[in-house]
């Protein structure tokens, strides 16, 4: 069986540099259909440890929520930021993604001196950073991060299903299940879904006017 990571180890590496404010940083959304792409910054307490922190990929929507409303409490600072559908189709996903990611850092009510980025892009922020590959499994920072995204971009598309029950958004989030492509060539898009996301099938009919 293999070892569970070291959650802290990337954190510990940092403050043994001199860094003592240190944020992870990580995204929800890169690949929905619909709705934002949603960022979270947060900065955790030196040494902190939860042994149920982890990427919330891995987690139930039930303890993403209680892990939630832990890491609201335990966090010293935690920022949010998004990319709106408009940003995305104008910017490409990408770039939306490190622009939300940008406003999550820039809203932390205590700045941070060091960022840990979940992949392997960097923030244009003139901040130390380290870029980690599947970091929200290697660090706590980063999966509490992971955590707050997801709970905040899920909310948001409950409230978005209330506006368009039509697509089911409160079972799929946005995402390309079945259901969600059949309602789309249904009722065609709504004002939340990506134009310059592709969806095979789809845009063949839109393109030759059966669907608008």
């Amino acid at each position: 069986m293999a070892k569970n990571p070291d959650m802290g180890s990337f954190e510990r590496s940092a403050g043994r540099r001199g860094y003592c404010a240190i944020a992870g940083i990580d995204e929800a959304g890169r690949g929905p259909l619909a709705g934002p792409v949603v960022a979270a910054a947060v900065v955790l307490p030196q040494g902190y440890e939860h042994p149920e922190i982890n990427d919330s990929k891995k987690l139930s929507a039930q303890k993403r929520e209680r892990l939630y409303e832990v890491i609201q409490k335990d966090a010293i600072s935690i920022g949010v930021g998004l990319s709106e559908v408009s940003v995305i189709d104008s910017i490409n996903i990408l770039r939306a993604t490190l622009l939300a990611m940008k406003e999550a850092v820039c809203v932390l009510s205590a700045q941070p001196d060091y960022l840990l980025i979940d992949g392997r892009n960097g923030i244009e922020l003139d901040i130390p950073q380290k870029a980690i590959v599947r970091g929200d499994s290697l660090s706590i920072s980063i999966a509490a991060a992971s955590i707050i995204a997801k709970v905040s971009r899920d909310r948001l598309m409950d409230m978005y299903h209330r506006q368009f029950p039509g697509y089911n958004f409160l079972h799929n989030k946005g995402y390309g299940t079945r259901e969600h492509r059949e309602a789309i060539v249904k009722y065609g898009r709504c004002k939340i879904h990506r134009r310059s996301f592709h969806v095979a099938g789809i845009d063949d009919l839109v393109v030759s006017g059966s669907l608008m």
